[in-house]
């Protein structure tokens, strides 16, 4: 595969904090990305797009279309705050709006793709209620996805419950529907422990995309570090993941996740994220150049 035919996305995080939609998307395509991933993360800023108005929607559509970019996908991680398997049912019918908002706002603006945190609960012990609501939550939302065409896609977490793709495959049995696939977290797999290769092979029916960052693995005497990891200082072998891919024939999108918004220089550490990232795809052969 040559470099122009990789689909390089850059999570809205990465990006300096304030800026415009126009402002974003004309600075990750100066910085070589083709996509952006909206974010709806827990705090009231964010989710506060899902109650976009109208004229909100068709502005941000607007600005998309002239840009050469596109945002297929959106990180809906605001039910972090708001977990399906909450023992509240008030917090639990809350997950299940923010869902059916996620999803219209979706099909509104042209998103594809919501990526889903993989927690029962997140703020609370999780156990076998906490389970069986969460995965009540999910048949309902998943039934408002399958209705409205757009996928949501678990991501390979920083939490136990969703650690690795064989915990989405066995989930995936219990859901067993083609609107639920796979988000997997190359950092978060390799932090748990994961034979990479192995999952990768697992997953690749179903995977929509990939996320490329750097984690510290869990050890016995650290809890792991899952964010803000400098690429190239963690455990992941990214070259022996590239090589996976290739292999498999994976042609899906790759998304940077980054949190650098409100960093000194922002520009500077994707851009030069990207450029390790690409050195990595070519010592794992996936990228013939």
């Amino acid at each position: 595969m040559k470099q122009q035919d990789i689909k390089l996305g850059i999570y809205e995080k990465a990006l300096p904090y304030g800026l415009s939609w126009d402002a974003k998307l004309t600075l990750a395509e100066e910085l070589g990305f083709q996509f952006v991933e909206i974010s709806i993360d827990e705090s009231d800023e964010r989710l506060a797009r899902l109650d976009w108005n109208l004229e909100e929607r068709k502005a941000f559509s607007q600005t998309v279309l002239q840009s050469a970019l596109t945002v297929p996908t959106m990180c809906l991680s605001g039910h972090r705050r708001f977990p399906f398997g909450s023992r509240d049912p008030q917090i639990r019918a809350q997950a299940l709006a923010i869902m059916t908002k996620a999803i219209q706002l979706a099909v509104d603006t042209g998103i594809r793709t919501i990526q889903l945190a993989g927690y029962d609960v997140y703020y609370e012990p999780s156990d076998e209620d906490t389970r069986k609501w969460y995965i009540e939550g999910m048949h309902k939302s998943l039934a408002l996805a399958a209705r409205e065409q757009v996928m949501l896609a678990m991501e390979i977490m920083d939490h136990p419950f969703m650690n690795s793709i064989l915990r989405f495959a066995n989930m995936k049995k219990i859901l067993n529907t083609p609107w639920f696939t796979v988000y997997p977290d190359i950092g978060n797999l390799s932090a748990w422990g994961n034979d990479v290769a192995q999952e990768l092979t697992l997953g690749i029916d179903t995977m929509v995309a990939l996320h490329l960052k750097d984690t510290l693995a869990v050890t016995a005497t650290h809890k792991g570090t899952f964010k803000e990891v400098p690429f190239g200082s963690g455990c992941v072998d990214f070259p022996g993941a590239f090589a996976t891919l290739k292999k498999l024939s994976y042609t899906g999108p790759f998304l940077v996740e980054m949190w650098t918004e409100k960093t000194a220089d922002p520009a500077t550490e994707i851009r030069n994220a990207r450029r390790w990232l690409l050195e990595q795809m070519r010592l794992g052969g996936y990228i013939d150049e």
